[in-house]
């Protein structure tokens, strides 16, 4: 999606805030449910999604927008970007914490279901 300079840049719009999305799913299994690792927070984290979203091209896009003199779109897509961006966060970070809890209880019933239960028609009880 080109931008010609003077509309509201769509695609680094949507290419942030699906980052925050994937940011937030990420954490979620980065921190609680996978073993943790060293480095993989830094590499997908900042290496993989730094490198797909882009900060630089939203700085940039803002102020051909200001100098352009388009103020209203300029920071409707400043504070629109920041507020889509962290409710994709928040909504990553939720999804992914209903899959994992849906995946646990999951492996919980499976065990459940494996482990051996007590018969208690024949065992008897003694009167003394």
């Amino acid at each position: 999606m080109p931008w010609s300079g003077d509309t509201f840049p769509w695609a680094t719009f949507i290419e942030n805030v699906s980052g925050g999305f994937a940011l937030g799913v990420l954490m979620v299994f980065v921190v609680d449910v996978w073993p943790p690792h060293r480095y993989l927070r830094p590499f997908l984290g900042v290496g993989l999604l730094g490198g797909y979203t882009t900060f630089s091209t939203y700085m940039l896009e803002s102020r051909q927008l200001l100098v352009d003199g388009q103020l209203v779109t300029a920071f409707a897509y400043l504070g629109g970007s920041l507020l889509a961006g962290l409710t994709a966060v928040w909504v990553g970070i939720s999804s992914a914490r209903l899959v994992a809890l849906g995946s646990r209880r999951r492996r919980q019933r499976r065990r459940q279901a494996m482990q051996p239960t007590a018969d208690t028609s024949t065992t008897q009880v003694r009167n003394p």
